[in-house]
């Protein structure tokens, strides 16, 4: 009993360390230094400690003593409880989200048996769109508290968006089910071991279209049409700063985090290495021990885990500074007369195969 407490509580901390302390502060740099990349800029290098910059790293650092010194506003008429409490109906659903996410398998190390994920539920997919569906409230919260025209504009655009790819969202995934039969994202991760079973090659349909959503979901570009600068100056947190501005920010970068989790998961093989099982880990860690060679190869899982959730994040940021915001009119009409048809599609051709 001990031991499984200890168990949870490591694994809480690790995730809620790994997302809040590393890359949520992190991915404000990767934004800023990616886009430098991308046209050829230098980027963020000016915020330095004794003439030492390392190479952008402390401008997340800076962002946060200025956001953290900057008065608190609420507007004159805004709703103060409904206005304090949208950032952290925001924030919230994204951390949840990942407890039922797995960052590696099952493992017996000294005869205790550790299953590398929070909560094991036997419907871990239907768990995270209802938690990560709660995150508009805080949105539309924010924007209708805010006492402001261009905030509210924001947060209907966003309602409205949430609902128009959110269905299409759900029947992408449909087909993965399907093919694994399963909703736990454990066993959905552990059929997956071989390489040509990854839901990426069974379900290349379905990625395609589960990026996008999720994408539109997460409020980036070219989807950004709840925050659009250029018309509603920056949408449904116009009115926001100091840490609740801070806490809008990361929601949508831990968003991002969640995103790539669920695609690692369900589409690029969960914590799988292409081509090498988890016996031939086994039996190339075989020097240390039997337990010994079973904690490096969780930790080998666990590094390729998050591998894959950098390189996804690192795909989303590339879509985030290629592509050109869509109209409002633009994005209605993909999300209801192409994305959710072709998802209706992709589930009868998926049915069609598994029957014949």
């Amino acid at each position: 009993m001990i031991a499984d407490l200890i168990e949870a509580v490591a694994k809480i901390l690790f995730i809620f360390g790994v997302n809040m302390g590393f890359f949520a502060p992190v991915l404000g740099w990767v934004e800023r230094k990616q886009s430098a990349v991308m046209q050829d800029r230098v980027g963020a290098n000016r915020a330095d400690i004794f003439g030492f910059t390392l190479i952008g790293l402390l401008h997340p650092v800076a962002d946060t003593i200025k956001l953290l010194t900057k008065e608190d506003f609420i507007p004159a008429g805004a709703n103060k409880l409904f206005h304090t409490l949208a950032p952290f109906i925001t924030l919230t659903p994204a951390l949840i989200a990942f407890s039922v996410i797995p960052f590696g398998g099952q493992y017996e190390i000294y005869g205790h048996t550790i299953n590398l994920v929070i909560a094991d539920l036997d419907v871990g997919i239907l768990f995270i769109f209802a938690f990560a569906s709660l995150s508009i409230y805080g949105v539309v919260l924010g924007g209708w508290s805010s006492n402001n025209n261009w905030s509210f504009l924001g947060a209907m655009r966003a309602s409205a968006q949430m609902l128009s790819y959110e269905v299409a969202m759900g029947l992408a995934i449909i087909g993965v089910i399907m093919v694994y039969g399963s909703l736990r994202l454990t066993d959905i991760g552990a059929m997956q071991e071989n390489f040509f079973k990854w839901g990426i090659f069974l379900q290349p349909i379905g990625f395609i279209l589960f990026i996008a959503c999720a994408t539109a979901e997460n409020k980036r570009i070219p989807f950004d049409i709840p925050e659009a600068e250029t018309e509603i100056v920056a949408g449904y947190f116009t009115e926001y700063s100091s840490m609740k501005f801070i806490m809008f920010w990361m929601a949508e970068f831990l968003e991002m985090i969640t995103i790539a989790g669920i695609i690692t998961t369900l589409f690029l093989g969960a914590w799988h290495i292409p081509f090498i099982s988890s016996k031939m880990l086994l039996s190339l860690f075989s020097f240390a021990g039997a337990n010994g060679a079973t904690i490096l190869v969780m930790l080998t899982n666990i590094a390729t885990f998050f591998t894959k959730i950098i390189f996804m994040i690192w795909f989303q940021m590339t879509i985030r500074w290629t592509l050109p915001r869509f109209r409002y009119d633009q994005m209605m009409k993909l999300g209801w007369k192409i994305l959710l048809p072709l998802s209706l599609i992709n589930i009868f051709i998926t049915g069609l195969v598994l029957l014949l």
